[in-house]
């Protein structure tokens, strides 16, 4: 038999972790081969148009940019832009028998928090609180692309023992009920620690922790923005990037097998009605850590769970609010947060927690078509249409194991209800039509986005997140496995999670040291 065909690395899926790891050992000189399963690279960052005969191409799983750091743009040389968001959340609540909410963004912010809560306290404190966020983040933030700081290490990079204590050691919720007393403060404050887990706001493990730090240090500011183009526009400047240094990059090839000696290794493909082999001096495993044992035929890790509705609409027009005393186009121009107060959260982690779909779902809207609406046709941006991204809370994948079809009907219908709570018009009056008549609206379950994209039990983050330090069993870059030449570039690695390239740009940099 010939030998196989050899690469200096062999990349296993195409999201843009791996892409980002193509690119960047592709320009220093080595053979590089990208493995991709499905028909498209791109993974959970793509865009599509997911409505029948609408020209509308939404970012359909991920879909806001904070952890990818200029740095890696940069470095590789890609036509990818963010937009800020003019606003950062609104918040609707009713107080005294009356609709009103709590604006975050621009001049308007002192006085929407005096508006809700009768002082400038909670306003104040809101600054502090942030204030000492950001200063943790632009400590933080830089170590993301450098060798793992030890636990110590990056204490004193903080600089900061209070602070420390709050993100590291306390559960957050004790910073949370210190600092903040309105309930609804406090519930967008948490909702940070929560999206993409399942944990409550005094979880002892400190997952809910973990969370927190990695949606507040994004840039070194923790600004969440806007992908112009779309999520796609991203991952296809990072497939440029990566084919025009040199990597080649198959799609309808799925790896099934890899053994290794530690020096070298065979990867056993498939691809259409053919299955070859392909060596390699290093692999990169751009996908979970329950996948990367499989493959290995190691001893799987401990299951993972996602705990999130997603879902994608088109309307044709944005809803009249309820709060009359804000324009929709800046209510739903940041985070539009429901049902997302301290004690909502804490009533849908304890009916989720005991087997229920929660009676109430917690969720948060953008509208991407706000800040770029380039991901439309001309013709839906001249009559007005928008989109909308929400994603649900706390609806962890258990409780769609039984029947995830009429789990999915009955959890939207009441995240839709809990949003009609607040408009002065049902949603479903403004949802745009496809081709077929059928309204422009699509829900994910965790167990559609495992079965979809292989995210083990729907985790956006492959796992639980880690503290970016190093310990006893992370390696150098966060990104080492058992095997010397085996390494895990995807959101599984520490330092993963989101669309950050981190684990990707780790990975190449733990490839071209060894």
């Amino acid at each position: 038999m010939p030998a196989p065909d050899s690469y200096d690395a062999v990349i296993v899926g195409g999201g843009h972790n791996g892409l980002v790891a193509a690119a960047y050992l592709a320009r220093a000189g080595r053979s590089v081969l990208v493995l991709e399963r499905l028909a498209t690279t791109g993974g959970a960052a793509v865009s599509t148009r997911p409505f029948a005969g609408v020209d509308a191409r939404l970012s359909r799983y991920s879909y806001l940019v904070s952890l990818l750091p200029d740095k890696i743009v940069r470095e590789l040389g890609l036509d990818f832009a963010v937009r800020k968001r003019t606003v950062s959340s609104y918040t609707p609540t009713v107080r005294g028998g009356r609709a009103t909410g709590l604006l975050v963004g621009g001049e308007r912010t002192r006085d929407s928090f005096a508006a809700l809560t009768g002082s400038d306290r909670e306003y104040e404190a809101w600054q502090r609180f942030y204030g000492m966020t950001r200063r943790v983040a632009e400590r933080i933030f830089p170590t993301l692309t450098e060798p793992l700081p030890g636990r110590d290490a990056l204490r004193e990079r903080i600089e900061d023992p209070e602070a420390w204590r709050t993100l590291f050691e306390e559960p957050i919720g004790v910073a949370v009920e210190k600092h903040f007393a309105d309930d609804l403060v406090r519930g967008v404050v948490l909702t940070d620690a929560l999206i993409g887990t399942f944990a409550d706001a005094h979880d002892p493990t400190l997952l809910q922790n973990r969370c927190f730090l990695y949606h507040v240090i994004g840039g070194s500011t923790g600004d969440w923005d806007v992908p112009v183009g779309g999520m796609g526009a991203l991952t296809d400047a990072l497939a440029r990037a990566a084919r025009e240094a040199g990597a080649e990059i198959r799609v309808r090839h799925e790896a099934t097998r890899i053994e290794t000696d530690g020096t070298r290794a065979e990867i056993t493909v498939r691809s259409p009605g053919a299955e070859h082999v392909v060596a390699a001096r290093t692999v990169l495993v751009n996908a979970s850590p329950q996948a990367l044992a499989a493959l290995l035929g190691d001893e799987p890790p401990a299951p993972a769970e996602g705990a999130q509705l997603k879902v994608n609409m088109l309307l044709t027009r944005l809803p009249r609010l309820r709060d009359r005393s804000v324009d929709p186009r800046a209510a739903f121009a940041g985070t539009f947060h429901i049902a997302e107060g301290y004690g909502q959260l804490a009533d849908a982690h304890r009916d989720a927690a005991a087997g229920r779909l929660p009676a109430v779902p917690p969720s948060e809207i953008y509208c991407h078509s706000l800040t770029d609406p380039s991901i439309l046709g001309p013709d839906l941006a001249a009559r007005g249409y928008q989109t909308l991204t929400l994603f649900g809370l706390h609806t962890p994948a258990r409780l769609f194991a039984a029947d995830n079809a009429a789990a999915r009907a009955e959890l939207l219908a009441a995240t839709l209800a809990g949003l009609d709570a607040h408009l002065d018009e049902p949603l479903t009056d403004c949802l745009a039509r496809d081709e077929n008549g059928e309204p422009c609206i699509e829900a994910k379950t965790p167990l559609d986005l495992e079965r979809e994209l292989r995210l083990p039990g729907g985790h956006i983050f492959h796992r639980d997140l880690a503290f970016p330090y190093a310990t006893e069993s992370t390696g150098r870059w966060g990104v080492e496995t058992a095997h010397a030449n085996v390494l895990l570039c995807g959101a599984g690695a520490v330092r993963g999670g989101g669309v950050s390239g981190v684990p990707g740009h780790n990975a190449a940099m733990a490839a071209l040291g060894r």
